[in-house]
């Protein structure tokens, strides 16, 4: 029996286990920290990789296969090629160690002992497995409405992003969209069914659609600025708001030397590709950097540690280079902010009250994107076009029409009102004074 805590319910051993960048794990730790607060023992099950980041924050870790290997940028570059990239990042990259991803998560979930609920990213597609197995009520997290893959709010896919444009010239074709990315996608989930097999388990629904997402509860971790529920959504699904943390180990603060040139002159825009983006950069910070000076503004690059994005060119005082800054107190003191679309570091900007400019890479971003654009806080560009004439146009006519501000700031106003950790965590303890009822 779980003994009682302070919140008037049982102290419970939660699993938060996830396989992404480090813009997909943020949420979770945001999640874990608030349970604990509320007397829960949150277990994060994750790659290896973030062991460093979780363990200071006084949470217990287990490690979960695959590993991300923050330096191995051909694994980047090849999951975010916009027409092979999602196939390739879960036949090369997940599925062939299902098995092993399995192995970690069932031991996370019953040593040294059984955990009473498990909350699952959509990308450990082994955990739901583990629930069937072992029995232990779940609930399941999305970060961007492009998972829920809806006829009635079409998402962009990467691969045919001109289709999401047919969709308001031809009623219902959303379900075109729909079809498509099933049929596409049919032989993708075989290890999948093959390890249920092995398991002893019916076929069940379509992992990559269906299955992923739990029948108990369906934790939507964004804003209803951002998407609104769909009548094909799953049921249980909870829209909760986004949920915010960008510490690095829990320390927020920023770079010394990027604090002096934030403090020195007027606010700069600020060139990001968040934290998975920014090992395939390119020529962006390049292009970023001319721009910025064609322009006459100044500017933060976050360039990351990837040495390919450090800049030959001397750069004017007007230009600072970081390679990491929290975004929660970064963007706050920026005018506009240049970003690949990612949906956590949309969700700062829209915080932040900035207006953004996006290029997309693949996966959601070219969804997220297309919202912000609809949100009139946002223009996109493509990669191919991101040139420093035409990043410098762009910049201009936005910095010059002062709509673009005013609608961040309204948007910014209407994400007071949410609080996406505490909504989420307490939906988790209602799941499980739910199911033992039950």
């Amino acid at each position: 029996m779980r003994a009682e805590n302070g919140f008037g319910d049982f102290n419970l051993r939660i699993v938060l286990s996830n396989i992404g960048t480090l813009g997909d794990t943020n949420p979770l730790i945001a999640i874990a920290l608030e349970l604990k607060r509320r007397g829960h023992v949150p277990v994060m099950a994750l790659p290896a990789v973030y062991e460093s980041r979780v363990r200071p924050l006084g949470l217990e870790f287990h490690a979960v296969r695959p590993d991300i290997d923050p330096n191995n940028t051909l694994m980047v570059e090849m999951i975010y090629d916009v027409k092979k990239g999602t196939e390739r990042g879960l036949r090369e990259f997940l599925f062939p160690v299902l098995r092993q991803t399995y192995d970690d998560l069932l031991d996370a979930a019953t040593k040294p002992e059984r955990a009473d609920l498990l909350l699952l990213g959509e990308l450990n597609y082994a955990g739901p497995l583990v629930a069937e197995v072992t029995g232990i009520p779940w609930a399941s997290y999305v970060l961007a409405p492009l998972s829920f893959f809806s006829a009635f709010d079409p998402p962009v896919l990467p691969p045919y992003p001109r289709m999401a444009r047919a969709d308001r010239a031809v009623p219902g074709f959303g379900r075109v969209i729909k079809r498509l990315a099933r049929f596409v996608s049919r032989k993708w989930p075989e290890p999948i069914y093959a390890l249920r097999r092995e398991l002893g388990l019916p076929k069940g629904k379509n992992p990559l659609f269906d299955a992923k997402h739990s029948p108990y509860l369906v934790l939507a971790l964004f804003s209803q600025v951002l998407g609104r529920e769909q009548k094909d959504w799953p049921e249980n699904t909870k829209i909760t708001g986004f949920c915010y943390y960008d510490a690095d180990a829990g320390n927020a603060a920023l770079p010394a030397e990027l604090e002096k040139f934030l403090s020195a002159g007027p606010a700069p825009v600020v060139f990001t590709l968040g934290s998975a983006a920014v090992l395939a950069a390119g020529r962006f910070y390049e292009f970023s950097a001319k721009a910025a000076i064609r322009l006459g503004v100044r500017a933060v690059l976050l360039i990351g540690t990837d040495p390919r994005n450090r800049l030959r060119q001397t750069l004017p005082e007007t230009i600072c280079v970081a390679e990491y800054a929290p975004f929660s107190k970064l963007f706050q003191r920026a005018e506009l902010v240049v970003h690949q679309g990612g949906v956590g570091t949309t969700a700062q900007c829209l915080r932040a009250s900035k207006p953004m400019l996006i290029m997309p890479y693949s996966h959601d971003q070219p969804d997220n994107g297309r919202r912000m654009r609809r949100l009139k806080v946002a223009r996109v560009i493509q990669r191919g076009n991101y040139t420093p004439l035409r990043v410098a146009r762009k910049l201009k006519s936005m910095l010059a029409e002062p709509k673009f501000a005013r609608r961040a700031a309204q948007v910014a106003h209407r994400l007071e009102l949410e609080d996406g950790v505490r909504s989420a965590c307490d939906a988790l303890e209602e799941l499980y004074r739910n199911t033992r009822r039950a």
